[in-house]
């Protein structure tokens, strides 16, 4: 679990209808209310969230989400099958996140204000400040539907007496960097790490544009694709020519914050180096290159870092 650093969130709360960027209203009238219950009276009444309701009260925010008239928020609220995925499917893994880090990730799942599902203007990756003060993209696509950094909010508008929750089938993790120092944190990615660092010797600075503003979309191989691709060890990628590596890395990057929702099947992507790969839908989320004969599977996808996001792939993309 990444070391997440506890920020000043009652002073985000304060100024939380920033929110008005990404929506066309921000708060009902508390008399609006249809519901008798508070956020963490729902989230308790509903066995599909009991990881949550478990995390919240490791966590210490069951009476912030508690005490009605104290506040009104937004809780993207992952459901018990979303923290099985996450890898904190049981009690004793939730238990083993520090309860700070903990607090700060469920924070990244709150708005300081109610925004419900109506409110959000049609379009993809509205930056929205959390109350983790870190930022979440919100996009709503044509059909309605909504997504919150990738996650699909599958039940929207449940009604709160001190704001609203929408049901998510992911939980989200904040950025802890850039895409240079996701790549770092991830003991799978140590190839491409390598191979960034031994392409950015030639005339081309990989780890610089990874590591700039961006925005920028990455496809990341994981090491057992370097190494089916005929890289067997790091010491062959240090022995590669920084140049060749730096035209297939860059291959793997495409400008914009593209989340899974915003791919679409058949769609051709330009990447850095000016060249395309073929994304497809129809089975999961796969990235073909011009030179494979076989696409490559999106087996981690919308990894949030700051500057962009990460898709982790099984098959390093050949111009």
């Amino acid at each position: 679990m990444k070391n997440y650093k506890m920020k000043n969130w009652f002073k985000v709360a304060l100024s939380s209808c920033l929110v008005l960027v990404m929506v066309t209203g921000c708060k009902k009238d508390d008399d609006d209310s249809t519901s008798d219950k508070t956020i963490t009276q729902v989230v308790t009444d509903d066995a599909n969230f009991s990881l949550l309701e478990y995390a919240l009260i490791r966590a210490g925010l069951t009476t912030t989400l508690g005490t009605a008239g104290a506040g009104t928020y937004t809780v993207f609220a992952p459901d018990n099958a979303a923290f099985t995925a996450a890898g904190l499917g049981t009690e004793a893994a939730i238990d083993a996140v520090d309860a700070t880090d903990l607090s700060f990730i469920l924070l990244y799942h709150v708005l300081g204000s109610e925004v419900v599902s109506s409110a959000i203007a049609t379009g993809d990756n509205s930056a929205t400040t959390m109350l983790s003060t870190d930022v979440a993209y919100i996009s709503k696509k044509s059909s309605g539907n909504v997504f919150i950094n990738g996650a699909q909010v599958t039940t929207a508008d449940i009604d709160c007496n001190n704001g609203v929750i929408h049901k998510i089938n992911k939980v989200l993790m904040p950025p802890a960097g850039d895409i240079v120092d996701i790549a770092s944190g991830n003991a799978n990615l140590s190839y491409l790490v390598a191979a960034v660092v031994r392409a950015s010797t030639g005339s081309t600075n990989v780890a610089a544009a990874l590591s700039g503003a961006g925005p920028l979309t990455v496809f990341a191989p994981t090491n057992d694709a370097f190494i089916a691709a005929g890289f067997p060890t790091i010491a062959s990628i240090n022995a590669a020519d920084p140049n060749t590596l730096a035209s297939i890395l860059t291959y793997h990057v495409v400008s914009g914050r593209i989340f899974s929702c915003d791919l679409t099947n058949g769609q051709v992507a330009t990447t850095l180096n000016t060249g395309t790969v073929t994304i497809a839908t129809t089975s999961g989320v796969t990235v073909k290159g011009n030179g494979n004969t076989t696409a490559s599977n999106v087996t981690s996808a919308d990894i949030v870092a700051d500057n962009g996001v990460v898709h982790v792939i099984d098959r390093v993309l050949l111009p």
